[in-house]
């Protein structure tokens, strides 16, 4: 009898990540859910061990502390076939560029911290010479803008992180997915007045992803119309979009 894969995610107290989370238990998958808040994800570990009667292990994990990774790596009894990568940090974008410390936490979570974990989780899936990685991107480091151009250039830094990491990893047979939600609707942003027709569930995304890994897609927006409004801003000549307060 196959004994059922594991998913590792990491930053799992997000709504995008949990939402995948369940998508992967309704497949079958056993779960490792990372936090750094172990008494909230010990809660949400509760409550789909209930619901989809499988294992899940709640786990402390800092993407900020490089150097726990690879002992907090190692310590997975049972590696895992796929690995997300969930966690994030945005801070305004007036108030990082007043204080640096904040555009830091951006770069030190958001890029510095995933690549850390990712490389080691790299290597071993290119060992085994099996596995998926996926990455949450964002539509933000699609073109540098000035509403968000700092957390913007961490998330452009990811994705040409992940493209580089999918072209080491493709003659292994490990999967990488760059993953571009555009707006969700989550806890972070109920007070927001968000598009509807732009606004993905993050029972969507987790939804997408499943599909996506499924399909071996290389990079997906959660919405396609999200593909077509970044083309258009990523080709907008610069007399146009300097004229913009995007």
């Amino acid at each position: 009898m196959t004994e059922s894969p594991w998913l590792l995610v990491l930053g799992a107290n997000s709504d995008m990540a949990i939402a995948t989370a369940k998508r992967y238990a309704q497949a079958g998958y056993n779960l490792y859910l990372a936090s750094r808040n172990l008494e909230e994800c010990e809660k949400n570990a509760a409550d789909i061990r209930l619901r989809y009667k499988i294992e899940v292990q709640a786990l402390q994990f800092d993407a900020q502390d490089f150097s726990t990774h690879a002992n907090f790596y190692a310590g997975l009894v049972v590696k895992p076939k796929g690995a997300l990568v969930a966690f994030g940090f945005m801070a305004e974008q007036q108030l990082a560029q007043a204080d640096f410390s904040l555009a830091k936490a951006m770069i030190d979570t958001n890029y510095t911290g995933a690549v850390s974990i990712l490389e080691i989780i790299a290597a071993d899936f290119e060992q085994r010479q099996s596995g998926f990685i996926v990455g949450i991107s964002s539509v933000a480091g699609d073109r540098g803008r000035m509403s968000n151009y700092i957390y913007g250039s961490t998330k452009a830094a990811f994705s040409a992180y992940l493209a580089g990491l999918r072209h080491r990893l493709i003659k292994s047979k490990v999967l990488v997915l760059t993953v571009k939600p555009g707006f969700v609707a989550t806890k972070m942003t109920a007070d927001l007045d968000l598009p509807a027709k732009l606004t993905a569930k993050p029972e969507q995304v987790g939804n997408a992803i499943f599909n996506a890994v499924e399909k071996k897609k290389s990079t997906i927006y959660v919405k396609p119309i999200w593909c077509l409004i970044m083309l258009i801003i990523v080709h907008l000549p610069n007399f146009v979009f300097y004229k913009t307060k995007m």
